[in-house]
């Protein structure tokens, strides 16, 4: 048993001295514990409480596909009322109902012409996209536009949107430090360049003006972690690290820019530790809980930093790819159709739609395949796709299996190419 010496000071009275108490740990199944309490490690604790019914099941749950498109074709009518405050933010209900709809194999061109009609009052005379009819253009509903309709496809979708007004109304976005701001007068931050980036290349609007500065400015939002944050200074986070990598690999080759650009084998750590067991799901930042919804922002890191490793290098898998199926199969379905974030939870489009994406990058490989086209926007076109096997740390079921998404587009492998044939086969006049 600790004993406390006894000293005393110039006074003569005792002085306590209290040597430091090394806190018990104990190893459980690979995991670290400590006996320190707090509110993060009791939410931990009651997540892995609530997941484990799940992840124990003898009998792995099938992809439920046909109760999700039923759930899903709902964010397609008419809302309730109590969803009046997502009134701007209609261009990522179609998305994010469209990308999973897709990705599940459901029939998407049946809901081309209403996708159409809706959109088209969504565009602002000045360029641009806001959220609902006559509203303010910004950058993220213009991304969740052209990423809804790059998934409808054919000219007439893509021929509502005004090139010439977009590419000004970009310029009019871009600040000499090389981001963007979201609005006229709004934040910039990686999340607005990666959809300034990525709407610029499904439309063919690129110039070295659009370009200047934005790689120098994303490479000063990686952190002390390794992780990459919205704005320089800010908290490592796996929505913008998706946004970081994604926009710098629009700029260039993955090989080329990633390890130019950042301290890659820190970022490598930082994903690492963003699995967690025995969950297997992902979480988006230190001491926070897994979430569904980054099986895509942190998942789908992985596609492009893997592309940035020579094959002769890459000998193991960097990340478990079954144990995120895992989760999702488990955790993320609910019972009436759609996914969620975790169980216990509500599902919704958003996370069905990046549950369903991260589902889709973990069934399947992706290589680059255009070293060297230089920063023009057309590097996201050089990708190539093939479905993993069992070295690669999962087996995917049929009744499993979903469509493969673009890892830089976030939608149905595909559409983004077609878009961008089209943008490049009809020149702004």
């Amino acid at each position: 048993m600790h004993r406390p010496k006894v000293r005393f000071n110039h006074n003569n009275r005792r002085i306590r001295d209290e040597s430091p108490k090394i806190m018990a740990v104990e190893i459980t199944d690979g995991r670290i514990k400590d006996g320190l309490v707090t509110l993060t490690s009791e939410q931990q604790d009651e997540t892995e409480r609530a997941c484990e019914p799940y992840l124990s099941l003898s009998q792995m749950p099938l992809l439920d596909r046909e109760r999700h498109l039923d759930w899903l074709q709902g964010g397609l009518d008419e809302l309730p009322d109590y969803m009046v405050m997502l009134d701007a933010s209609r261009p990522w209900i179609m998305y994010w109902t469209l990308n999973a709809m897709a990705l599940l194999g459901g029939e998407i061109s049946i809901y081309r012409d209403r996708l159409i009609s809706s959109l088209r009052s969504c565009q602002h005379p000045n360029g641009g996209f806001g959220g609902g009819d006559g509203q303010l253009a910004h950058l993220a509903p213009t991304y969740a536009a052209m990423n809804a309709i790059a998934i409808a496809g054919g000219e007439e979708a893509y021929e509502i949107v005004d090139r010439k007004a977009m590419y000004t109304w970009l310029m009019s976005l871009k600040q000499e430090d090389g981001s963007f701001l979201m609005h006229y007068g709004g934040e910039n931050d990686s999340r607005a360049m990666y959809c300034a980036l990525s709407i610029a290349s499904l439309l063919n609007l690129t110039t070295p003006e659009l370009t200047r500065g934005c790689a120098d400015w994303l490479s000063r939002c990686q952190t002390y972690e390794g992780g990459l944050a919205g704005v320089p200074g800010a908290e490592a986070h796996g929505g913008y690290a998706f946004c970081v990598l994604a926009a710098l690999c629009l700029l260039g080759p993955p090989s080329e820019v990633l390890p130019k650009y950042l301290n890659f084998s820190n970022l490598v750590r930082w994903l690492s530790a963003r699995q967690y067991s025995p969950e297997g799901g992902l979480s988006g930042r230190t001491n926070k809980l897994v979430d569904g919804c980054y099986s895509w922002w942190v998942g789908g890191c992985w596609a492009l930093v893997e592309a940035a490793i020579p094959a002769s290098k890459l000998q193991r898998p960097l990340w478990d790819r079954g144990e995120l199926q895992k989760y999702i199969l488990a955790c993320c379905q609910h019972k009436n159709g759609g996914l969620r974030d975790k169980p216990e939870k509500w599902p919704d489009h958003y996370h069905s739609c990046y549950v369903l994406s991260g589902l889709s990058a973990a069934q399947y490989k992706y290589t680059y395949r255009g070293a060297g086209i230089g920063m023009d926007l057309g590097n996201a076109f050089a990708w190539a796709v093939e479905g993993t096997r069992k070295e690669d740390g999962i087996e995917v079921r049929k009744e499993d299996k979903v469509k493969m998404v673009h890892p830089v587009f976030v939608v149905p492998w595909g559409c983004a190419e077609q878009m961008r044939k089209w943008a490049l086969a009809n020149p702004i006049q």
